[in-house]
């Protein structure tokens, strides 16, 4: 998901959601084909590729940031992949955003008083250093107006730590969970107002005037090199941007995020009167021959002359941050839809409308390429003026939740899905998909869809590690998907996509909504 740091906000969308956990079979007259069900389970669970299509995501292939020379070689890897399997109009779509980015290298070391091994991670779109960068560590957090003044004249070639120590407590709860049949239940019925969230970085909760002034006061000071304190603890550790994807744009500072106990234990000697020096050696990379981020798309052509032009599509982000190789985010849902559709080429099956897979560049820095996709081929949202393929689109199905099992769908208020959902949810009841809320989930590619009048939908999953340990961190790795569940999840995938793209009328539309405002973030650099 996008936004660094972020935290899923749940934001309902009416006073209380009506849609049972167990929403009666009877109550819809939706057909569900056994036949091309029992196929899919078959495929899907006996002869699966998804973990195998994750490892080529990840290992080979991570991470996946956009614009950068991994995230265009694993673009390669899938369109191959989908054109061996027999998909047709495999391509890319650019559209503008900015210089690309990669880190080499990167290596620390604190000096003195004693050497010892750092464990940090530079901040995306920054500068690394010349050669290798010694210099004196400075604890220097710009929190108030008068603490511009109290460091003015302190802080030239120094490596500044921008905050104070952050408290760690000992993990007494478990990093992972899965939905209780209790949770599943209060998120269909109880209203959650939007929250808050995790804070920004040393940033938060900051003087809105002192936020602004503060980076450019870092630079006329001309610091060395910036340190937060890592958001996680136990090794874990949590990255995004710091730098501008502008290549017009003034370079920023180097930057760093460093794991909270050695960031602690830095700030304490310190605090001590004891200097510390420290050694960096970072060398990034901005990539600006091509300023074009993409999109990946392919089809199944539908097979049925009357709704063969309808369109079904399944997505996912397929963009990701640095420092791990982008495996729960977002990889997983990025190797589900690419399983789902392997699954139904693999099959046999003939879905009668077009079946499209969109996998979105830039997600993380605001749904930029959805958002982009749907204005070029259905709406703009600003104006929504309608381009035909709006007419004919069914639906648009979404992963991006982590690794976990899907347990059920997000309505995004679309009442009249429910009865058609709870008839296809049925088969896949033994594998714990009970749930239908007509909440809202935000933060994710399904929003840029919904956005323009068109069903879109993101499906409920067991969060697992997710906000934890691996959302847009250094744990984001292979080694955390689980397997299972990836398999199942590709299964219910291909299920739904292909009920879509197979039943008489296309499924049903909430109102059309109001046009909105341009701007806001994900538009431009």
């Amino acid at each position: 998901m996008h936004l660094a740091p972020r935290v899923r906000r749940l934001a309902i969308v009416a006073l209380v959601a009506t849609v049972a956990i167990a929403f009666p079979l009877a109550q819809s007259a939706e057909k569900v084909d056994y036949d091309a069900l029992y196929k899919i389970r078959g495929e899907g669970l006996q002869r699966s590729e998804v973990m195998e299509i994750a490892s080529y995501l990840t290992d080979i292939h991570g991470p996946r940031l956009t614009n950068s020379p991994s995230y265009k070689a694993a673009a390669d890897y899938v369109q191959k992949a989908m054109t061996d399997w027999g998909l047709v109009n495999v391509h890319t779509e650019g559209f503008p955003f900015g210089q690309g980015w990669s880190n080499e290298r990167m290596v620390a070391h604190a000096v003195t008083p004693s050497r010892w091994p750092i464990l940090a991670y530079p901040k995306a779109w920054t500068p690394g250093v010349d050669g290798v960068l010694t210099a004196e560590a400075i604890v220097a957090p710009i929190e108030t107006m008068a603490d511009f003044e109290k460091y003015k004249g302190k802080l030239k070639g120094k490596i500044v730590f921008t905050a104070p120590a952050r408290e760690v407590t000992a993990l007494f709860d478990p990093l992972a969970r899965r939905f209780s049949d209790a949770a599943l239940a209060e998120m269909t019925l109880l209203p959650v107002a939007p929250g808050g969230g995790r804070g920004r970085g040393a940033a938060a909760g900051l003087n809105p005037e002192v936020a602004r002034q503060r980076m450019p006061f870092y630079a006329s000071e001309s610091v060395a090199l910036l340190v937060d304190p890592g958001r996680g603890d136990g090794g874990t550790v949590f990255v995004g941007g710091g730098g501008n994807r502008d290549p017009k744009a003034p370079m920023s500072l180097p930057q760093v995020v460093m794991a909270v106990e050695h960031y602690n234990r830095i700030v304490r000697t310190i605090s001590k009167g004891v200097p510390v020096s420290l050694e960096f050696e970072i060398h990034n990379t901005f990539h600006t021959a091509d300023l074009n981020a993409y999109n990946i798309i392919g089809e199944i052509p539908g097979s049925d002359p009357k709704v063969g032009s309808e369109l079904v599509m399944l997505g996912g982000h397929f963009d990701g941050w640095h420092t791990g190789t982008g495996a729960t985010d977002n990889a997983a849902g990025s190797a589900i839809m690419l399983e789902a559709l392997r699954i139904l080429k693999a099959t046999g099956l003939k879905p009668r409308r077009t079946v499209r897979i969109g996998l979105w560049s830039a997600e993380e820095q605001g749904l930029i390429g959805s958002r982009t996709y749907v204005t070029e081929h259905f709406a703009d949202r600003a104006t929504m003026q309608l381009k035909p393929d709006h007419s004919r689109f069914s639906a648009y199905f979404n992963v991006d939740n982590g690794t976990g099992a899907i347990r059920g769908v997000y309505l995004q208020g679309n009442d009249a899905a429910a009865p058609i959902f709870a008839a296809w949810m049925e088969p896949f009841r033994s594998l714990g998909m009970t749930t239908l809320t007509l909440r809202n989930t935000g933060g994710t590619d399904h929003l840029s869809f919904d956005a323009v009048g068109l069903p879109g939908f993101q499906f409920i999953q067991d969060p697992v590690e997710y906000s934890t340990r691996t959302h847009h961190s250094n744990m984001d790795v292979y080694d955390r998907l689980q397997a299972p569940d990836l398999m199942k999840n590709a299964v219910i995938v291909a299920s739904f996509v292909y009920h879509a793209a197979n039943r008489d009328e296309k499924l049903p539309r909430k109102p059309l909504p109001a046009p909105q405002p341009a701007g806001g973030r994900g538009r431009g650099f």
